[in-house]
């Protein structure tokens, strides 16, 4: 068995800020092997996967079904640790409102949805959408990954679009932006994230930290 940290995989779709999230892997893994790969054999052969994701979900989408990737993650998620990251996560649920209505991979129960136009906060105060900057997660869940991070902490949000967390069996942080969404989602060997770790300083990189030492 090799050792846990030996080869991360970083999925390479064509919709991502790829080289942030390897470059943070490295800083945090010293000694790890990071590949920017879209290739099933170098992604099976890996300790652990990550899922990142930038840009339209349709875009997102039509890249993923054209590599095949769908089933590179879904074959990953049921041998090793996965980290899914902003659109990676969304990715991974079964429906965005995205660009008129988008199918995702059905890899999680739930929906994507818009903030609106007419988003306000507890004062009625109107907040911009998208999205964009630090917020504060409310770890719902004891998880390996949450591991040495303050509750409450501040991590780096940009989207219009969110997982829902209402009634959501796989959310383990949420975040308040005008109402309560899926900050994190936990299912096994997979832990999904819409903020971007490796721009949330300490915190985020504690998290990369953390994945590089979880054993799924």
């Amino acid at each position: 068995m090799s050792d846990f940290r030996s080869h991360i995989a970083v999925i390479d779709y064509g919709m991502g800020n790829l080289h942030s999230v390897a470059k943070a892997l490295e800083h945090v893994c010293p000694g790890a092997k990071v590949s920017i790969t879209v290739d099933p054999a170098l992604i099976e052969d890996a300790d652990r996967v990550v899922f990142p994701g930038v840009g339209a979900i349709r875009d997102c989408m039509g890249e993923i079904q054209r590599l095949n990737v769908g089933d590179v993650v879904s074959q990953a998620m049921k041998t090793k640790p996965v980290l899914a990251i902003c659109v990676g996560m969304q990715a991974l649920m079964q429906h965005s409102e995205e660009n008129g209505g988008v199918d995702c991979l059905g890899l999680l129960p739930g929906q994507v949805k818009f903030f609106g136009n007419d988003l306000v906060d507890e004062q009625g105060a109107k907040l911009k959408v998208p999205h964009m900057g630090w917020n504060n997660v409310h770890q719902t869940i004891d998880h390996p990954l949450w591991q040495g991070i303050e509750q409450n902490s501040p991590f780096y949000f940009v989207h219009s679009y969110y997982v829902d967390a209402l009634n959501n069996p796989n959310v383990s942080g949420i975040c308040d932006y005008g109402s309560d969404f899926a900050a994190a989602l936990s299912y096994k060997n997979l832990f999904a994230v819409q903020f971007h770790p490796e721009k949330s300083a300490d915190a985020g990189l504690k998290l990369l930290r953390n994945f590089c030492h979880w054993m799924g």
